[in-house]
């Protein structure tokens, strides 16, 4: 039985058989119905729901495997596609992301991570940040949904607030959940608080921080922000002591005696740790002592009345013309008279007599003659 020409072209609804009637796909034609059917619906995801609290660090990963099935040529089930992809976040309707939310991608063969702390000002109001995902080996993109929803905290702010600087770690190894995990471990461990969150992470770079040389496997170096519900441990406290704020002016280490329990994985410059009380941060109104630099207070603003008289500005446009025109007029006349009337040769002209006026173009004949 000949095939009709659209089983030749590969219709995924041919009909094949050995007579009338019979129903059937090949294996083959299965395959690909089926294949083209799951890149079809891979396209379809629901937008992605995320709810995250005020003043708590805010972490999502942009997992490059979740995208890979969504560029054709769509992979195989067991085939591994290691394709170039980034990522382009923004806020919908806007060019960039909310100022609390950063990101971050060291290659396009690395995952992508937002991460940033919510501020109180964005509880109850959805922000839906849009993912665009751009193949650079197919320059084909996907684009998906990511709704982030603020929940309000009941501990938030955690009222005493401590910030380390990690010299040995990059920003998107910190972000790590395990290696994030571990060092709040740490700082459970040496503070001893009943609730403990991380606030907020930081590279050093975007504090002014120089990027390393790329010798000795150098980082760049992170600050991580942590609150704790109970007053700072006597080991924090250590740092603020004479002695080792003497080293630190000196540029030297300070002595704290739980630095070896971070110290296995976490190098930390406890110079530059900063501890923030928030319960003796009382905003007190200061009367403002004039001086130097204020400006006396002129009282209430006054605007101008609507009743204005209308003013005539033509004879000011007058003036402003003429004043100018007389000046370039007077001095126009005094360089024609320096340039026409008091050259050389007419002043010596003007100087002879009428007779030797006369006499001048025999003269000058006669030298010609000579």
């Amino acid at each position: 039985m000949q095939l009709p020409r659209w089983w030749e072209l590969g219709d995924p609804c041919a009909w094949t058989g050995q007579g009338r009637g019979t129903r059937r796909m090949s294996p083959a034609t299965t395959g690909t119905f089926l294949l083209t059917v799951y890149s079809i619906f891979s396209k379809v995801h629901s937008d992605r729901n995320v709810y995250p609290s005020a003043g708590v660090l805010f972490v999502h990963v942009l997992e490059r495997e979740y995208f890979k099935g969504e560029f054709p040529p769509y992979p195989k089930p067991g085939e591994i596609s290691n394709d170039p992809i980034t990522f382009n976040t923004n806020l919908m309707g806007y060019p960039d992301r909310p100022g609390w939310l950063r990101y971050i991608q060291r290659t396009p063969y690395s995952d992508g991570v937002l991460y940033g702390s919510p501020t109180a000002e964005n509880v109850g109001k959805p922000t839906i940040i849009e993912i665009t995902a751009y193949n650079r080996r197919t320059f084909e993109t996907a684009r998906h949904n990511l709704i982030i929803n603020i929940m309000s905290a009941e501990d938030f702010p955690l009222p005493y607030q401590a910030e380390f600087f990690i010299k040995n770690m990059n920003v998107e190894e910190m972000l790590a959940s395990e290696v994030l995990g571990d060092f709040l471990g740490a700082v459970k461990n040496v503070w001893q608080p009943e609730r403990l969150n991380a606030i907020n992470i930081t590279s050093a770079l975007d504090r002014g921080g120089r990027v390393p040389l790329p010798i000795n496997d150098l980082k760049e170096g992170v600050y991580v922000m942590v609150g704790a519900d109970v007053p700072f441990s006597s080991c924090l406290r250590e740092v603020e002591n004479p002695q080792n704020q003497l080293r630190c002016s000196q540029e030297m280490e300070p002595v704290i005696t739980c630095d070896k329990k971070f110290r296995t994985q976490f190098y930390i410059d406890w110079c530059k740790i900063s501890l923030v009380d928030k319960t003796k941060q009382v905003s007190t109104y200061q009367e403002v002592i004039r001086g130097e630099g204020i400006l006396p207070d002129g009282g209430e603003y006054k605007p101008p009345s609507d009743s204005l008289k209308s003013r005539d500005y033509y004879t000011d446009f007058l003036i402003t013309l003429a004043v100018p025109s007389a000046v370039a007029l007077v001095l126009f006349l005094i360089l024609a008279y320096i340039m026409c009337c008091r050259r050389e040769g007419v002043e010596k002209r003007n100087m002879q007599t009428p007779e030797e006026q006369m006499k001048r173009p025999f003269i000058q004949v006669f030298q010609n003659l000579q």
